[in-house]
């Protein structure tokens, strides 16, 4: 390659909802970004990740990212609750999908047997396949014969990495994001992995800016990219968006990261002042140093969709104004997975909205009350960085502000938070520039009390 070349970095971002592939130079200006949507295929054994229909969108992109830099680096990031059995051919089973239910009654009452405590794990009891561990005991359970020839369990960042590079590894961030596989407080294998015996599965440990390889010799030959391009590790996606904050909590403070997308995860650095509740969806997951970080979690983008919408409209503050004066209320909740109030039939209270203004204001109503409601649940205290897809909502910001007294908000102007983590990762050691800017709260007459009104309706559903 000749050396005047931009020198870039790709970054896999695989989410819930869609898949994106972004160039980044070396100071961190996006290039090139392409995106399709993350599907799920519903024909065979069980729902399960279209990891073949990625794998060649991703090898046509990289052919033509490799024409605009010298590609140095690749790293991948994406959701969690997702692994990969495999051998030396390849998988040995599909990608299950989380939201999928593995099994029926009696394979959910063996897996409670075996799982290990909130204490223990830092996993709350989640529905359908959002442990991890109830995944991978029911594919054991169902499938032994492939099970048994699975030479490695990889989490779903480095099940890539691997595919590119051709090393196995494991990585904490993963391995800790309510698998029940892990112990956040111990660093160590939780009570689960060692009675089923799964160590055998679980390659080596590294970092997550760890190099695990150059690219495969026929991807180099396919894409067109350097032939000592370097597979970094990679890292769960809302642990990429906690990271350049992480970096630089010894200067700025305790904070919560508020990373939104499909999930809203508020993931609190330092400022929790009460329990975890296991019934709440808290949960302690690992930062990228293995340290156990106290979370909540809700499903808000999923929800925030079906209140809206999925192509919602430009609202104005008088429609806000509105909802509040006639009290309408969109209750929880509207995802079938995940969040404090799990379970529940979303509902609208009051006058139902009139226009899709209104709607994608109710919409937005909803998800500020809910993170609002989470922040409140784990005590947080210190600022609150929005992070992630929320960030393009202008009313968020300034509502969550609103709503408590000195909450002090910083809503991100790089719209995904998960691809400056990755590319850090790729540069360890350096850091990011502070891209939040602070909001005017806005708090709008009776705002207050529609949250009192809101809470209370919510917790007595």
């Amino acid at each position: 390659m000749p050396s005047n070349r931009i020198a870039g970095t790709v970054v896999l971002d695989i989410g819930k909802t869609n898949a994106k592939l972004t160039l980044i130079d070396a100071a961190g200006k996006t290039l090139a970004e392409a995106r399709t949507p993350n599907t799920v295929r519903r024909i065979g054994l069980y729902p399960h990740h279209d990891t073949e229909r990625l794998w060649s969108w991703m090898l046509g992109q990289l052919r033509e990212m490799a024409v605009l830099a010298d590609i140095r680096a690749i790293v991948p990031v994406t959701h969690g609750a997702t692994a990969a059995l495999v051998d030396d051919a390849g998988l040995v089973l599909p990608v299950l999908d989380y939201e999928h239910v593995p099994g029926d009654a009696t394979d959910a009452a063996r897996y409670d047997a075996l799982r290990p405590s909130f204490d223990e794990s830092g996993s709350p009891r989640l529905p359908a396949g959002l442990n991890l561990g109830r995944q991978i005991e029911w594919l054991q359970a169902s499938f032994p014969a492939e099970f048994a020839r699975a030479t490695h369990l990889l989490m779903y960042p480095q099940y890539w990495a691997w595919r590119l590079c051709g090393v196995a590894a494991s990585e904490v961030t993963s391995l800790g994001c309510h698998t029940d596989l892990w112990q956040p407080g111990e660093g160590a294998w939780s009570s689960l992995v060692e009675g089923q015996g799964w160590q055998r599965l679980f390659p080596p440990r590294h970092d997550a800016w760890a190099r695990l390889g150059t690219l495969r010799p026929e991807l180099v030959a396919d894409t067109g990219l350097p032939a000592d391009c370097e597979i970094v590790c990679g890292i769960h996606d809302s642990n990429a968006s906690l990271l350049r904050h992480l970096l630089t909590r010894q200067q700025s403070g305790p904070c919560t990261v508020l990373s939104t997308g499909t999930w809203v995860i508020a993931a609190a650095l330092g400022s929790v002042t009460k329990p975890l509740v296991e019934a709440q969806d808290m949960l302690a997951n690992c930062d990228v140093f293995g340290d156990a970080v106290p979370c909540m979690r809700f499903m808000g983008g999923r929800e925030f969709a079906a209140i809206a919408g999925t192509q919602p409209a430009a609202f104005v503050a008088a429609d806000v104004e509105r909802l509040i004066a006639r009290r309408t209320m969109a209750l929880p909740c509207f995802a079938e997975t995940g969040g404090p109030f799990a379970g529940r039939i979303g509902r609208v209270d009051g006058a139902v909205p009139e226009t899709d203004a209104e709607r994608a204001a109710l919409a937005t109503l909803y998800v500020v009350l809910m993170a609002d409601y989470c922040l409140s649940s784990l005590g947080a205290s210190g600022r609150v960085v929005v992070e992630g897809a929320f960030t393009a909502n202008p009313w968020f910001g300034p509502l969550l502000a609103g709503l408590s007294d000195g909450r002090e908000v910083t809503v991100s102007d790089d719209s995904s938070g998960t691809t400056c983590g990755a590319w850090l990762l790729d540069g360890w050691g350096r850091q990011a520039e502070s891209v939040a800017t602070v909001v005017v709260a806005w708090a709008p007459a009776g705002g207050r009390d529609y949250r009192d009104a809101w809470r209370a309706a919510a917790e007595a559903a």
